[in-house]
C-alpha cells in the first residue's frame, strides 16, 4: 500500500465512517459498506490483511463481507504475478453502484417482505371456517396488509422503471423526471385549499 498524506487519511477515514453510517440507515451491513468505501477511496487494490488493519476488523468478518461485496459485484478480485495474496478493488462507476444497491435491496428485502405479507393474508383467510366471510376485525386487518402490499408493488414497479435509465446513465432524462415531479408538487401546493386560505 502506498504512503498517503495526513489530509488524505483523514478524508478517507471520514468517508469510510460516513458511508458506513449512511448504509446502516438503508439496512445494509455497516462493515460491508465500510470495506467498499475504503476500497473506493484507495487508488490501489488492497489485500485482506490491509483491510483488517485499517478498519480494525477480524479476518472472519473481513472475509464474509468481502464475499458479499463480490456477490453484489461492488468489488473485484485482483491478483498480482508472484504474489499469492488476493487483492481487492472497488467498482468506481457510481451509476453501477447505485443500480446494484437498488436492485439488491429490492431482491433481498422488498420481495421477501411481500411474500411474508401474502402469508399473513393466507393465515387470515384460513380463519373462515364455516363462512366465506372474515370477521370485521380480520377483514380490516387484511385490507391494511393489502394496502401495504399494494404500496410495495408500486415501489417495485417504480424502481423497475427507473433502473434502466440508471444503467444507461441517462442523466438528462432523470433530471427531466425530477423537474416534472418538482413542478407537479409546486402546482399541487398552489391548488391546495390551504394555499387559497393564505391568499
Amino acid at each position: 500500500m502506498s504512503k498517503h498524506s495526513t489530509t488524505y487519511l483523514a478524508a478517507r477515514d471520514e468517508f469510510v465512517q460516513l458511508w458506513g453510517d449512511m448504509a446502516s440507515s438503508w439496512g445494509i451491513n455497516k462493515t460491508m459498506s465500510q470495506i467498499h468505501a475504503l476500497l473506493y477511496a484507495e487508488s490501489q487494490a488492497l489485500h485482506t490483511d490491509e483491510i483488517m488493519s485499517i478498519l480494525g476488523i477480524s479476518r472472519g468478518n473481513a472475509n464474509m463481507n468481502l464475499r458479499r461485496l463480490l456477490d453484489w459485484e461492488l468489488i473485484h478480485k485482483v491478483q498480482f504475478e508472484g504474489d499469492r495474496k488476493d487483492y481487492f478493488s472497488a467498482e468506481t462507476d457510481v451509476w453501477k453502484i447505485v443500480n446494484t444497491i437498488i436492485r439488491e435491496r429490492q431482491q433481498r428485502e422488498i420481495a421477501p417482505i411481500r411474500a411474508r405479507l401474502e402469508e399473513c393474508v393466507t393465515l387470515l383467510e384460513g380463519d373462515t371456517t364455516q363462512s366465506d366471510e372474515l370477521d370485521p376485525a380480520s377483514q380490516e386487518f387484511k385490507e391494511r396488509i393489502q394496502n401495504y402490499n399494494d404500496f410495495l408493488v408500486m415501489f417495485e414497479r417504480f424502481t423497475d422503471a427507473l433502473l434502466p435509465f440508471i444503467t444507461k446513465k441517462n442523466l438528462t432524462l432523470l433530471k427531466q423526471l425530477v423537474r416534472f415531479v418538482e413542478a407537479k408538487e409546486r402546482l399541487s401546493e398552489l391548488l391546495s385549499p390551504s394555499s387559497e386560505e393564505k391568499k
